[in-house]
């Protein structure tokens, strides 16, 4: 049996070969590979693969399909829309995520985005190194705000008792509200939360009834003083109808670590030019901690799949 690697962990090659080894010690193959967009290539890398190991590389449908002895697809990653989980259900392939092990490091990102933009830092910080003062540049406190969470996943809630600590209302819109078991969370319809949040949270996952979920009419419901934050997908805000809102004062701010495409960014990108915003390249998942989790859920998933009993199932 035969498993490839289509890109890196993100781990050492000390830890990688830490995890293969109770595998290769049972007659397991492996091969690793450079991430690449060219299907050609993806087809000669995994077409005798038995087993796929990905993170958020995209695999297309039309891969997958040429792929004849792929058994299970092993996503290094939370979302899954990157796959072409057509052709794998059409050819029984089993599916399965990381689900969690970026719970921690994505929500500290947003609560640290958050500070970083009610706070200035990268004004006073400018303003420090130049012999500047905080003249014009007084912030906010998290503390007393309303915080709406769009998705209240494992993500979600994390984000959720981070802002409750530091003293944040939280309020939040999920399709299963009878599954919140956080307290002092109450959920309540989208149109509300957009309403009534001061830092409105995307933690939901892309799929058709979120994809352009926030729009034009959906960024009008928000106060005029709040700020979106996306650490979901990119394509659940439309692009065009966030900056306009950002450069027409609709909204006070964004806070954006997804995008339409994956980073590197066009030049011309609207988000780039939009007024107030906070940008980071897609990194909130990635840190030390985090990178060590994922490649372990990883090979515990395969380690469940070989003995029949699949975790984090997808398909």
């Amino acid at each position: 049996m035969k498993t490839v690697l289509m890109e890196s962990l993100g781990i050492s090659n000390e830890l990688l070969a830490e995890l293969e080894q109770p595998f290769i010690e049972q007659g397991m193959e492996f091969a690793s590979y450079d991430r690449t967009t060219d299907p050609a290539v993806l087809v000669k890398e995994a077409e005798d693969a038995d087993v796929m190991i990905l993170a958020n590389m995209p695999m297309p449908a039309d891969v997958i399909r040429q792929c004849g002895r792929l058994k299970f697809i092993d996503v290094a990653f939370t979302g899954v829309d990157h796959v072409g989980l057509d052709a794998a259900k059409e050819k029984g392939i089993a599916v399965s995520n990381a689900s969690g092990y970026s719970t921690e490091a994505v929500a500290e990102l947003v609560l640290g985005m958050v500070i970083s933009m009610y706070r200035n830092m990268r004004q006073v910080e400018e303003r420090a190194r130049t012999g500047g003062t905080k003249d014009g540049l007084v912030g906010f406190e998290i503390a007393g705000k309303t915080v709406g969470i769009v998705g209240l996943g494992k993500i979600g809630s994390r984000s959720a008792e981070l802002f409750h600590a530091f003293g944040a209302e939280v309020i939040a819109y999920t399709r299963t509200p009878a599954h919140n078991h956080l307290d002092y969370v109450t959920c309540m319809s989208l149109e509300e939360v957009l309403a009534k949040s001061d830092i409105v949270v995307l933690h939901c996952p892309l799929s058709d009834a979120t994809r352009g979920m926030i729009n034009a009419e959906r960024l009008a419901m928000m106060k005029p003083s709040a700020i979106l934050v996306n650490a979901a997908r990119g394509p659940v805000v439309n692009t065009k109808d966030l900056a306009d809102a950002l450069n027409a004062g609709t909204i006070a701010g964004a806070c954006l670590d997804v995008f339409d495409k994956e980073p590197p960014l066009p030049a011309d990108e609207p988000l780039l030019a939009a007024k107030n915003t906070l940008v980071t390249p897609h990194v909130a998942f990635a840190t030390k901690e985090s990178m060590k989790l994922r490649a372990e859920i990883v090979f515990d998933n395969l380690k469940a799949w070989l003995e029949g009993n699949q975790k984090n199932i997808v398909l």
